[in-house]
This record gives C-alpha cells, sequence and structure tokens, in this order.
C-alpha cells in the first residue's frame, strides 16, 4: 500500500471516529426546540464547562493560529499566547457576568440592553458578521488548505483543497447547531493539542536539541522596533486586543454562554486559559523555529514541511485528520456565529421577527461558504497571514471596544454617539495604519490602537454630550455584576 493510500486511510478512520463520537453524546439532547434561537445558537444552555474549555480552545486554536505563527519563525510570537491568559480571565471577571445578567444570545444584545436601542446592536452586529466573511472564514480556509497541500507534498491546487474544506464546513454547521460543533472541538481539541505536542518533541530531536546557529532574533522574547511583535508593544494595545478578541468576540464568548449556569461557564473559561499558558506557546512557536534551522526562512510553508518530514507516515494522517478538524470546527464556529449575528441581531429586529431559524441559517451559510471561497486568493498573496490578520483585526476592534467600555461604564448614552464613534474609528485606524492613506503612521499598529480606543471613547462622550445633548452618568454597582 502506497503512503498516501496509508495516510488517507488513516484519516478518513479518524475523522469518522470524532464524527460518530459527537453523535453518540449529541443524540439524546433534547431537539423539539431546535428551530429555536437559544438551542440552534447556545446549545440550549446545556455545555458543560469540559465542552466550553473545549471548544473555546479549538476554536481559537487553527490552522491560522498554527500555520501562521510558526510562520513567523521566532519566539516572540508565543506573547500572543500569554498575554490571552489576560483576555480570557477578563471574560470570567468582567463580561460573562453581565451577559449571564442580561440572558444574552449574541454579545451585541448586550448592547441592545445597555443603551436602550436596537440599533447599535445591529450596526456591531453587522460589523462583526462582516469581519467574519471578509476576514477570519476566508483566513481559516485558506491556511488550512495551505497546510494540506504542504504537509502531504501533493500537487492539487490549493483552491480544491479550500473548497473541500469550505462545503464539509457549511455541511456540518447547518446540519449540527453549536451543541455539535462544541463536542466535535472537544474530542478533536484532544487530539490536535496530543498531537501538536508531539511535533514539538519530534522537533527538537530533528536538531538534537541544539540551538546553534539560529539567529538571537529568532529565539528572543524581546522584540526590536524591526520585528513583528516589539517589545514595547505589550504595554500598549496588546492587553486592549486581547480584551476585544475574549470578551465581546461572538464566537469566542457564544461558547461561554451556553453553559447552564455562569459559575459552569467561569470554570471552562479557566480551563480553557490554563491549557493557553501550559501548551498553547509551545506548539505555535517551536516547530517554527526548528524549520528555520532546518529549511532557512520558508515562511508559512514551515508547519507543514516539518510535520509532513518528521512525522511517522501513518500518524500524518492522524495528524491531518486532527488539523482538519481544527479547520472545520474553527469554520463551523466561525459560520455559526456570524449566522447567530445575522438572525439575531438583524433578521428578527427588521424583517420577520419569528423566521425559520434552521432554514434562514443555511441560505446565509451557504452564502457565506460562497465569499470565503471567492477571498481565498487574496489571502494568498499575504507576506505573513498571522500578521496580515492581526492589522485587520484592528479595524473593528478597538471601535467597538469602546463602545462597550462606554455602555458598561457609562448610562444616559445616545445610540447615536456610540454608532458614530465606531464609524469614526474605523476611519481613523484605516487612515493610520494602511500606507495608502495621506495620514499614514510609522508607528507599530498595536500602539495605534490605544490610541484609537481612546479617541473613540472620547468621540462618544462628547457627542453625547454635545451633539444629543445628554448629561453623562456613571454606571452604579448594580449595573455592572462582577463575579
Amino acid at each position: 500500500m502506497s503512503e498516501n493510500m496509508i495516510q488517507l486511510s488513516v484519516f478518513a478512520f479518524v475523522t469518522a471516529i470524532i464524527g460518530l463520537l459527537t453523535y453518540m453524546k449529541c443524540r439524546g439532547a433534547n431537539r423539539q426546540q431546535s428551530t429555536q434561537n437559544k438551542e440552534y445558537f447556545l446549545a440550549g444552555g446545556g455545555l458543560s464547562w469540559v465542552f466550553v474549555a473545549g471548544s473555546i480552545t479549538l476554536t481559537n486554536l487553527s490552522t491560522d493560529q498554527l500555520v501562521g505563527m510558526n510562520g513567523n519563525q521566532m519566539a516572540l510570537l508565543a506573547w500572543w499566547e500569554f498575554s490571552a491568559v489576560i483576555g480570557l480571565i477578563i471574560l470570567a471577571k468582567l463580561f460573562l457576568p453581565v451577559y449571564y445578567k442580561y440572558n444574552c444570545t449574541t454579545t451585541t444584545e448586550l448592547l441592545e440592553k445597555r443603551y436602550n436601542n436596537k440599533h447599535i446592536r445591529a450596526v456591531i452586529g453587522a460589523i462583526f458578521f462582516l469581519g467574519n466573511a471578509f476576514i477570519y472564514m476566508p483566513a481559516v480556509i485558506y491556511s488550512g488548505a495551505l497546510f494540506m497541500q504542504t504537509m502531504f507534498n501533493v500537487d492539487i491546487p490549493l483552491m480544491y483543497i479550500a473548497v473541500a474544506f469550505a462545503t464539509l464546513g457549511a455541511v456540518y454547521a447547518f446540519f449540527g447547531g453549536l451543541r455539535a460543533v462544541a463536542v466535535s472541538d472537544t474530542y478533536s481539541g484532544v487530539l490536535l493539542l496530543g498531537m501538536a505536542i508531539f511535533v514539538v518533541f519530534l522537533a527538537l530531536n530533528a536538531i538534537n536539541y541544539d540551538f546553534s546557529d539560529i539567529p538571537a532574533e529568532r529565539l528572543t522574547f524581546i522584540g526590536d522596533n524591526d520585528s513583528p511583535l516589539p517589545w514595547h508593544t505589550l504595554l500598549t494595545g496588546m492587553i486592549f486586543i486581547q480584551m476585544f478578541y475574549w470578551g465581546t468576540n461572538q464566537t469566542i464568548t457564544q461558547r461561554a454562554m451556553a453553559a447552564p449556569t455562569l459559575k459552569e461557564a467561569q470554570k471552562g473559561v479557566f480551563a480553557a486559559a490554563g491549557i493557553r499558558i501550559l501548551i498553547v506557546p509551545a506548539i505555535v512557536v517551536i516547530p517554527g523555529i526548528v524549520s528555520y534551522k532546518l529549511y532557512g526562512d520558508i515562511g508559512d510553508a514551515a508547519y507543514g514541511r516539518i510535520v509532513g518530514d518528521l512525522m511517522p507516515t501513518w500518524l500524518t494522517g492522524v495528524f491531518a485528520a486532527a488539523m482538519a478538524a481544527a479547520v472545520l470546527s474553527t469554520y463551523n464556529s466561525l459560520l455559526n456565529s456570524a449566522t447567530a449575528l445575522y438572525v439575531c441581531d438583524i433578521h428578527e429586529a427588521y424583517i420577520k421577527k419569528d423566521p425559520n431559524v434552521v432554514r434562514l441559517s443555511g441560505w446565509v451559510t451557504l452564502l457565506l461558504s460562497i465569499l470565503t471561497l471567492t477571498l481565498v486568493p487574496i489571502y494568498q498573496q499575504a507576506e505573513s497571514i498571522i500578521n496580515l490578520l492581526q492589522q485587520l483585526n484592528g479595524l473593528l476592534s478597538m471601535p467597538i471596544l469602546s463602545i462597550f467600555i462606554v455602555g458598561l461604564v457609562f448610562k444616559n448614552i445616545d445610540a447615536r454617539a456610540g454608532i458614530g464613534a465606531v464609524i469614526f474609528g474605523v476611519l481613523l485606524y484605516a487612515s493610520l495604519t494602511f500606507e495608502f492613506s495621506p495620514f499614514y503612521s510609522s508607528w507599530h499598529y498595536i500602539h495605534l490602537m490605544p490610541v484609537t480606543l481612546a479617541a473613540c471613547v472620547s468621540f462618544a462622550l462628547l457627542a453625547n454630550r454635545f451633539v444629543f445633548g445628554k448629561k453623562i452618568q456613571f454606571a452604579s454597582r448594580d449595573d455592572i455584576e462582577v463575579a
């Protein structure tokens, strides 16, 4: 039997086992309310802390992380993971109590209730929706297809693999809902983390644990001004990036809002934080650093190359199944959250109050999958997928975070002031960070994030007072319950 046949056979077997385990876990769930929002988008509030932790971990950890961060081939990218722990703690202790207090289905529902206005929920929901559609989903499908192409060293056009991923992901997201996605995430996550740790040991063994001849800038945790992550950015915008991603991003927080109680959700988030600090930093940087010594500067192809070269043939099939599951689970999660945002924040508010959730979700899933595939060629041209993602993320993150902060810290804020602040922030950040802009700044894009955040908060408060004539009031302790 040829190597490719062995790989494919093992791949198919492991994938089928994950699917079977997921089916067996989910088949007893009460599906009588499957057409309602809480069941379809929040698994009926039935996720235990184990599945909350597993789903959060695998939703975030996919090929865009493993391929993109290892593709930088340097240690300092691990700071993204170390700082993520702070973001998860903020989610557990600050945001989750408020989401549970207001019984939210989407993070944007909190904005509607704090600003007493459905339009601000729709605007931010639409921005999140577009971010998933134009930034995150194409990046996940592209990086997953690139990994498979590189690891198996197959002469198949990358777009063919991307089409296969997008099609399978769309089918799974449509029929499974959040419950099946979260359960599958957890089973796949155990496999993926185990295999990724094994790759770290294989990589270290390949160089005899000898890091000599690797340039110092590849090994340091203190980046200089020309590095992708200068050390001083850790003191400015990094914390706000993590606060936005873990605390307000629907794709992540949706898992934590699907637990039966706040305490159960917090246990899951803290478990995810433990995984993040103990395991994830090593698996997203060490193989990339080793690949620099073995192959030189090969960018985003590094992870697939080192796995394909060092892992035994039969195990590459297992690893491929784990990576495929990670791609599909992240893509499914993005589809599910994007659909939730459209259905709950836009369609029910402006088109039809009580739609057939499953049918409507199917149409949204189909359109998003088609859009994803049309954008994959654009991501193929990126020099570094992870750096591109972080820069594009800034267009949305700070403007959106600003109105969450304003909505939680203050009362009597006109929603139009918040919406105006978001639009202002997107334009400000774009004008400062993209080279084609006449206002382009040489500052690192992470430094520009707190600047954008402060500008947006100031804009909202000033517009509220001087344009809409409302006096600002601080929220009381009863408004913000911190656990």
